[in-house]
Protein backbone atom coordinates (compact mmCIF):
# COMPACT_ATOMS: atom_id res chain seq x y z
CA UNK A 1 0.00 0.00 0.00
CA UNK A 2 1.16 3.01 -0.90
CA UNK A 3 0.07 4.91 2.71
CA UNK A 4 1.18 2.59 5.44
CA UNK A 5 -1.25 4.51 7.87
CA UNK A 6 -4.17 3.91 5.43
CA UNK A 7 -6.05 0.29 5.19
CA UNK A 8 -7.82 -0.06 2.15
CA UNK A 9 -11.08 -2.19 1.94
CA UNK A 10 -13.38 -3.69 -0.34
CA UNK A 11 -15.95 -1.49 -1.77
CA UNK A 12 -18.88 -3.30 -3.29
CA UNK A 13 -20.84 -2.11 0.07
CA UNK A 14 -24.24 -0.80 0.31
CA UNK A 15 -24.40 2.16 -2.65
CA UNK A 16 -21.46 0.48 -4.74
CA UNK A 17 -20.86 1.32 -8.14
CA UNK A 18 -19.73 -2.26 -9.55
CA UNK A 19 -22.92 -2.34 -12.21
CA UNK A 20 -25.86 -0.27 -12.31
CA UNK A 21 -28.30 -3.17 -12.73
CA UNK A 22 -26.54 -4.70 -9.50
CA UNK A 23 -29.98 -5.35 -8.19
CA UNK A 24 -32.50 -5.93 -10.92
CA UNK A 25 -33.93 -8.98 -11.98
CA UNK A 26 -36.69 -9.81 -14.13
CA UNK A 27 -39.86 -10.18 -12.77
CA UNK A 28 -43.10 -12.49 -14.54
CA UNK A 29 -43.46 -10.01 -17.06
CA UNK A 30 -40.00 -9.92 -18.04
CA UNK A 31 -39.01 -6.19 -17.13
CA UNK A 32 -36.06 -5.47 -15.06
CA UNK A 33 -37.18 -4.93 -11.29
CA UNK A 34 -35.15 -4.07 -8.01
CA UNK A 35 -34.49 -7.63 -6.40
CA UNK A 36 -32.35 -8.68 -3.53
CA UNK A 37 -29.43 -9.81 -5.33
CA UNK A 38 -30.21 -12.11 -7.39
CA UNK A 39 -28.60 -10.62 -9.95
CA UNK A 40 -24.34 -11.88 -9.43
CA UNK A 41 -21.70 -9.51 -9.28
CA UNK A 42 -20.23 -8.71 -12.52
CA UNK A 43 -16.82 -11.05 -13.37
CA UNK A 44 -13.65 -10.23 -13.74
CA UNK A 45 -13.06 -7.21 -15.41
CA UNK A 46 -16.68 -6.01 -14.99
CA UNK A 47 -17.06 -7.26 -11.41
CA UNK A 48 -14.37 -4.83 -9.62
CA UNK A 49 -12.45 -1.13 -10.40
CA UNK A 50 -8.76 -2.25 -10.55
CA UNK A 51 -7.23 -1.99 -7.00
CA UNK A 52 -5.31 0.97 -5.99
CA UNK A 53 -2.24 -0.89 -6.63
CA UNK A 54 -3.14 -1.29 -10.48
CA UNK A 55 -2.23 2.31 -11.03
CA UNK A 56 -0.79 1.66 -14.65
CA UNK A 57 -5.39 1.53 -15.32
CA UNK A 58 -5.75 5.36 -14.64
CA UNK A 59 -9.61 5.29 -15.61
CA UNK A 60 -12.61 3.26 -16.54
CA UNK A 61 -12.07 3.78 -20.16
CA UNK A 62 -8.70 2.30 -19.86
CA UNK A 63 -9.46 -0.09 -17.66
CA UNK A 64 -11.82 -1.52 -20.49
CA UNK A 65 -9.37 -2.30 -22.27
CA UNK A 66 -7.55 -4.56 -20.24
CA UNK A 67 -8.52 -8.40 -20.44
CA UNK A 68 -7.60 -10.48 -16.98
CA UNK A 69 -6.91 -13.78 -16.89
CA UNK A 70 -7.55 -15.35 -13.35
CA UNK A 71 -6.31 -19.11 -11.91
CA UNK A 72 -7.28 -20.15 -9.03
CA UNK A 73 -5.24 -22.17 -6.46
CA UNK A 74 -6.87 -24.11 -4.50
CA UNK A 75 -9.87 -26.29 -5.06
CA UNK A 76 -12.24 -24.09 -3.34
CA UNK A 77 -11.30 -21.09 -5.70
CA UNK A 78 -11.76 -23.38 -8.67
CA UNK A 79 -15.38 -24.09 -7.22
CA UNK A 80 -16.04 -20.78 -6.68
CA UNK A 81 -14.63 -19.26 -10.18
CA UNK A 82 -16.94 -21.90 -11.65
CA UNK A 83 -20.15 -21.82 -9.96
CA UNK A 84 -20.20 -17.59 -10.36
CA UNK A 85 -18.96 -18.20 -14.07
CA UNK A 86 -22.79 -20.79 -14.43
CA UNK A 87 -24.64 -18.17 -11.88
CA UNK A 88 -24.06 -15.05 -13.98
CA UNK A 89 -24.53 -17.11 -17.13
CA UNK A 90 -27.54 -18.21 -15.92
CA UNK A 91 -28.69 -14.64 -14.91
CA UNK A 92 -27.59 -12.72 -17.64
CA UNK A 93 -30.15 -15.59 -20.29
CA UNK A 94 -32.63 -15.07 -18.22
CA UNK A 95 -32.99 -11.58 -19.01
CA UNK A 96 -33.78 -12.72 -22.75
CA UNK A 97 -37.15 -12.73 -23.56
CA UNK A 98 -36.21 -16.05 -26.56
CA UNK A 99 -36.89 -19.30 -26.10
CA UNK A 100 -33.18 -19.98 -27.16
CA UNK A 101 -31.60 -17.74 -24.21
CA UNK A 102 -34.04 -19.66 -21.84
CA UNK A 103 -32.35 -22.92 -23.00
CA UNK A 104 -29.30 -21.67 -21.92
CA UNK A 105 -30.13 -20.50 -18.85
CA UNK A 106 -31.80 -23.78 -17.81
CA UNK A 107 -28.42 -25.60 -18.73
CA UNK A 108 -26.54 -23.15 -16.54
CA UNK A 109 -29.07 -24.02 -13.64
CA UNK A 110 -28.53 -28.05 -14.16
CA UNK A 111 -24.62 -27.40 -14.38
CA UNK A 112 -24.73 -25.55 -10.78
CA UNK A 113 -26.82 -28.28 -9.48
CA UNK A 114 -24.28 -30.74 -10.70
CA UNK A 115 -21.63 -28.96 -9.36
CA UNK A 116 -23.17 -28.10 -6.00
CA UNK A 117 -23.89 -32.08 -5.90
CA UNK A 118 -20.24 -32.96 -5.59
CA UNK A 119 -19.22 -32.01 -2.33
CA UNK A 120 -20.47 -29.69 0.64
CA UNK A 121 -19.91 -26.44 -2.10
CA UNK A 122 -22.32 -24.51 0.94
CA UNK A 123 -20.44 -25.70 3.64
CA UNK A 124 -17.03 -24.17 2.07
CA UNK A 125 -19.19 -21.11 1.21
CA UNK A 126 -20.07 -20.40 5.15
CA UNK A 127 -16.24 -21.13 6.02
CA UNK A 128 -15.02 -18.65 3.36
CA UNK A 129 -17.62 -15.77 4.77
CA UNK A 130 -16.37 -16.42 8.29
CA UNK A 131 -12.67 -16.31 7.26
CA UNK A 132 -13.45 -12.74 5.84
CA UNK A 133 -15.47 -11.74 8.30
CA UNK A 134 -12.86 -12.33 10.95
CA UNK A 135 -10.35 -10.40 8.50
CA UNK A 136 -12.42 -7.11 8.05
CA UNK A 137 -13.05 -7.32 12.00
CA UNK A 138 -9.11 -7.14 12.73
CA UNK A 139 -9.45 -3.86 10.84
CA UNK A 140 -11.60 -2.24 13.34
CA UNK A 141 -8.69 -1.07 15.53
CA UNK A 142 -6.47 0.38 12.92
CA UNK A 143 -6.19 4.09 12.43
CA UNK A 144 -7.21 5.00 8.95
CA UNK A 145 -10.07 3.04 7.89
CA UNK A 146 -13.52 4.08 7.19
CA UNK A 147 -15.33 2.66 9.80
CA UNK A 148 -18.79 3.39 8.58
CA UNK A 149 -18.05 1.31 5.20
CA UNK A 150 -16.17 -1.77 7.31
CA UNK A 151 -19.70 -1.83 9.33
CA UNK A 152 -21.97 -1.39 6.14
CA UNK A 153 -19.73 -4.76 5.00
CA UNK A 154 -19.40 -6.73 7.65
CA UNK A 155 -23.09 -6.02 7.66
CA UNK A 156 -23.51 -7.61 4.45
CA UNK A 157 -21.59 -10.47 4.80
CA UNK A 158 -23.48 -11.68 8.30
CA UNK A 159 -26.70 -11.26 6.70
CA UNK A 160 -25.05 -13.43 3.65
CA UNK A 161 -23.99 -15.69 6.06
CA UNK A 162 -27.06 -15.99 7.83
CA UNK A 163 -29.97 -16.74 4.81
CA UNK A 164 -27.05 -19.24 3.57
CA UNK A 165 -27.30 -20.61 7.10
CA UNK A 166 -30.79 -20.66 7.17
CA UNK A 167 -31.49 -22.29 4.01
CA UNK A 168 -30.30 -25.70 5.52
CA UNK A 169 -28.08 -28.33 3.88
CA UNK A 170 -30.85 -29.43 1.47
CA UNK A 171 -32.02 -26.01 0.17
CA UNK A 172 -31.59 -27.20 -3.59
CA UNK A 173 -33.27 -30.88 -2.99
CA UNK A 174 -36.56 -29.27 -4.51
CA UNK A 175 -34.98 -28.56 -7.64
CA UNK A 176 -32.86 -31.72 -8.13
CA UNK A 177 -36.44 -33.50 -7.32
CA UNK A 178 -38.38 -31.81 -10.15
CA UNK A 179 -39.44 -34.13 -13.01
CA UNK A 180 -39.44 -31.57 -15.75
CA UNK A 181 -35.59 -30.92 -14.46
CA UNK A 182 -35.00 -33.86 -13.89
CA UNK A 183 -36.21 -35.10 -17.43
CA UNK A 184 -34.16 -31.94 -19.47
CA UNK A 185 -30.76 -32.91 -17.44
CA UNK A 186 -31.29 -36.44 -18.28
CA UNK A 187 -31.36 -35.47 -22.38
CA UNK A 188 -28.98 -32.91 -22.02
CA UNK A 189 -26.05 -35.71 -21.62
CA UNK A 190 -26.91 -36.66 -25.16
CA UNK A 191 -25.55 -34.43 -28.00
CA UNK A 192 -28.87 -32.88 -29.62
CA UNK A 193 -31.03 -34.79 -26.51
CA UNK A 194 -33.36 -31.80 -26.16
CA UNK A 195 -34.57 -31.34 -29.42
CA UNK A 196 -38.30 -31.07 -29.67
CA UNK A 197 -38.99 -34.45 -30.51
CA UNK A 198 -36.93 -35.95 -27.91
CA UNK A 199 -38.85 -33.21 -25.26
CA UNK A 200 -41.97 -32.19 -26.40
CA UNK A 201 -42.90 -30.90 -22.87
CA UNK A 202 -39.59 -29.14 -22.38
CA UNK A 203 -40.90 -27.49 -26.15
CA UNK A 204 -44.40 -26.92 -25.15
CA UNK A 205 -42.48 -25.11 -22.00
CA UNK A 206 -40.16 -23.33 -24.12
CA UNK A 207 -43.23 -22.24 -26.54
CA UNK A 208 -45.08 -20.12 -23.59
CA UNK A 209 -45.50 -16.48 -23.04
CA UNK A 210 -41.95 -15.37 -21.58
CA UNK A 211 -43.80 -13.89 -18.67
CA UNK A 212 -44.74 -17.70 -18.01
CA UNK A 213 -41.46 -19.30 -18.40
CA UNK A 214 -39.82 -16.13 -16.70
CA UNK A 215 -41.71 -16.59 -13.66
CA UNK A 216 -40.89 -20.33 -13.59
CA UNK A 217 -37.41 -19.56 -13.97
CA UNK A 218 -37.24 -16.73 -11.48
CA UNK A 219 -38.76 -19.33 -8.87
CA UNK A 220 -35.95 -21.68 -9.43
CA UNK A 221 -32.84 -19.37 -9.34
CA UNK A 222 -34.85 -17.90 -6.25
CA UNK A 223 -33.42 -20.96 -4.74
CA UNK A 224 -30.00 -20.67 -5.69
CA UNK A 225 -29.38 -16.87 -4.86
CA UNK A 226 -28.48 -17.26 -1.67
CA UNK A 227 -24.80 -19.22 -2.43
CA UNK A 228 -24.86 -17.87 -5.74
CA UNK A 229 -24.94 -13.99 -3.98
CA UNK A 230 -22.15 -15.47 -1.37
CA UNK A 231 -19.87 -16.91 -4.00
CA UNK A 232 -20.17 -13.70 -6.32
CA UNK A 233 -19.30 -11.24 -3.17
CA UNK A 234 -16.24 -13.24 -1.64
CA UNK A 235 -14.98 -13.30 -5.15
CA UNK A 236 -14.97 -9.52 -5.37
CA UNK A 237 -13.66 -9.56 -1.95
CA UNK A 238 -10.86 -11.79 -3.04
CA UNK A 239 -10.33 -9.98 -6.02
CA UNK A 240 -10.65 -6.33 -4.63
CA UNK A 241 -8.19 -7.46 -1.50
CA UNK A 242 -5.80 -9.02 -3.90
CA UNK A 243 -1.56 -6.99 -4.11
CA UNK A 244 -0.67 -6.04 -8.11
CA UNK A 245 2.82 -5.27 -9.00
CA UNK A 246 4.20 -4.48 -12.89
CA UNK A 247 6.23 -8.13 -14.16
CA UNK A 248 8.38 -8.97 -16.98
CA UNK A 249 8.44 -12.50 -18.16
CA UNK A 250 11.73 -12.42 -20.34
CA UNK A 251 11.59 -14.91 -23.49
CA UNK A 252 7.51 -14.88 -22.48
CA UNK A 253 8.30 -17.43 -19.52
CA UNK A 254 7.61 -16.43 -16.01
CA UNK A 255 8.02 -18.53 -12.97
CA UNK A 256 6.33 -16.93 -9.85
CA UNK A 257 7.35 -18.77 -5.49
CA UNK A 258 4.55 -17.90 -3.29
CA UNK A 259 4.57 -17.15 0.23
CA UNK A 260 4.04 -20.45 2.21
CA UNK A 261 2.96 -19.07 5.73
CA UNK A 262 0.31 -16.57 3.50
CA UNK A 263 -1.62 -19.02 1.03
CA UNK A 264 -2.86 -17.31 -2.09
CA UNK A 265 -6.40 -18.10 -3.02
CA UNK A 266 -5.22 -16.74 -6.66
CA UNK A 267 -3.33 -14.83 -9.43
CA UNK A 268 -4.43 -12.16 -12.23
CA UNK A 269 -2.50 -11.45 -15.11
CA UNK A 270 -3.13 -8.16 -16.96
CA UNK A 271 -2.77 -7.59 -20.31
CA UNK A 272 -3.66 -5.00 -23.02
CA UNK A 273 -7.17 -5.32 -24.58
CA UNK A 274 -5.90 -5.63 -28.45
CA UNK A 275 -2.71 -7.99 -27.91
CA UNK A 276 -1.80 -11.01 -29.63
CA UNK A 277 -0.66 -12.85 -26.32
CA UNK A 278 -2.35 -14.60 -23.91
CA UNK A 279 -1.09 -16.52 -20.97
CA UNK A 280 -0.73 -19.83 -20.15
CA UNK A 281 -0.74 -20.63 -16.36
CA UNK A 282 -0.15 -23.57 -14.31
CA UNK A 283 1.27 -24.16 -10.91
CA UNK A 284 -0.12 -24.43 -6.88
CA UNK A 285 -0.79 -22.56 -3.79
CA UNK A 286 3.39 -22.34 -3.97
CA UNK A 287 4.78 -21.79 -7.38
CA UNK A 288 3.21 -21.12 -10.89
CA UNK A 289 4.64 -21.05 -14.51
CA UNK A 290 3.48 -18.84 -16.93
CA UNK A 291 3.98 -19.09 -20.65
CA UNK A 292 2.83 -16.56 -23.08
CA UNK A 293 1.35 -17.36 -26.38
CA UNK A 294 0.94 -15.58 -29.31
CA UNK A 295 -2.23 -16.07 -30.83
CA UNK A 296 -2.87 -15.84 -34.86
CA UNK A 297 -6.30 -17.27 -35.41
CA UNK A 298 -8.56 -20.61 -34.90
CA UNK A 299 -7.11 -22.58 -37.12
CA UNK A 300 -3.37 -22.13 -36.39
CA UNK A 301 -1.59 -23.51 -33.55
CA UNK A 302 -0.63 -20.69 -31.14
CA UNK A 303 3.26 -20.77 -30.33
CA UNK A 304 5.25 -19.16 -27.29
CA UNK A 305 6.41 -15.81 -27.80
CA UNK A 306 9.79 -15.08 -27.74
CA UNK A 307 9.99 -11.72 -26.84
CA UNK A 308 10.05 -9.74 -23.51
CA UNK A 309 6.29 -9.36 -22.07
CA UNK A 310 4.98 -6.81 -19.61
CA UNK A 311 2.11 -7.65 -17.48
CA UNK A 312 0.46 -6.35 -14.17
CA UNK A 313 0.32 -9.37 -11.89
CA UNK A 314 -1.81 -9.79 -9.17
CA UNK A 315 -1.73 -11.88 -6.06
CA UNK A 316 -5.18 -12.44 -4.19
CA UNK A 317 -5.43 -14.01 -0.79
Amino acid sequence: MKDPHTYQLPLGVAGDDRSPAADEVRDGRGELTPGDGLWPSPGLEQNTRMNANEAAVPSADAAARVIIYEQPLNERMRNFLRLDFLYQQAVHHHTQSDPWSTRAAVHGLLEILAITQRGDVRGEVLKELERQMALLATYTTRPGVDTVRLRMLLTKLHRMREELSNVGALFMQKLRDSEFLNAVKHRSTIPGGTCEFDLPDYTHWLSQPDEIRGADFAHWLAVIRPLGDAVSELLWMTREQGKSRPEVAPGGVFHLTLDRDVPAQMIRITLPAGTDIYPEISGSHYRCSVRFLVWQDAGTRPIQTTEDVRFTLTTCT
